[in-house]
């Protein structure tokens, strides 16, 4: 298999995979689904390349077992960064940015989960760097635990697995086995596409309105975020 033709080559999924096997890209998963660390680790393609390594015979476990195990690793990463936002609550929103916290990462999962409400918890799996903060600022809104684990283990399923198994199906095309570069790549775009969408969404928004409002009083935004879900606060 060739390497990804994106980033740097020691991120590129068949490394990943063949250096550290499945456990690896479990623990990949666990951490790109809900730690302020793991928002640059690849996701999509990581996943379809499982998919794909499992079709072809390189990577030897039941694909039923792959795709449960990943679905429970997106899950579980997931409850972290839940259970991390809210017990650190809104004082994460008055940090300074550092190598690894950026706030602009924080703002756009915050825009997102404001803009789309509950069903975030799902959509956001399917986004990259969204998926990794979605959970966190869940948490910081005190969202109602009981919603979020629904949708968060909606989420993961159909994000962990769905992705695995797609990539299972189209490993076994003739033309995909002879192009997964490229198809690599193309996963990689498709899966940035929704964040493009909300960035230009947010950014016309901002301009048609009023500069009212400082955008440095995030702080006060994270209790505005859960503002929906007090009534039902857990």
């Amino acid at each position: 298999m060739t390497n990804l033709a994106l980033g740097p080559s020691w991120l590129s999924p068949d490394h990943l995979i063949n250096t550290y096997g499945l456990w690896g890209v479990l623990l990949i998963v666990f951490a790109e689904s809900g730690l302020l660390i793991g928002f640059f680790l690849p996701g999509d393609s990581l996943l379809f390349t499982t998919g794909l390594l499992v079709a072809g015979g390189t990577l030897h476990r039941p694909l039923g077992l792959v795709a449960v195990l990943i679905a429970l690793a997106a899950v579980a990463g997931q409850q972290v960064g839940y259970w991390f936002g809210r017990k650190v609550g809104p004082s994460l929103f008055r940090r300074p940015d550092s190598r690894l916290f950026k706030m602009e990462n924080i703002e756009k999962a915050h825009g997102f989960f404001e803009h789309h409400g509950s069903k975030a918890i799902v959509m956001a799996c399917f986004v990259p760097v969204v998926r990794t903060f979605t959970p966190i600022v869940a948490g910081v809104s005190r969202m109602n635990y009981r919603t979020f684990a629904t949708f968060n283990v909606i989420g993961g399923c159909l994000w962990g697995a769905g992705v695995t198994l797609l990539g299972y199906w189209l490993g076994q095309i003739d033309f995909v086995k002879n192009n997964i570069e490229a198809i690599l790549v193309l996963v990689v775009l498709i899966s940035v596409v929704p964040l493009g969408i909300e960035y230009l969404r947010a950014r016309r928004k901002g301009q048609s309105a009023a500069p009212a409002g400082d955008s440095g009083d995030l702080a006060g935004a994270a209790p505005r975020a859960g503002g929906r879900h007090r009534a039902q606060k857990g």
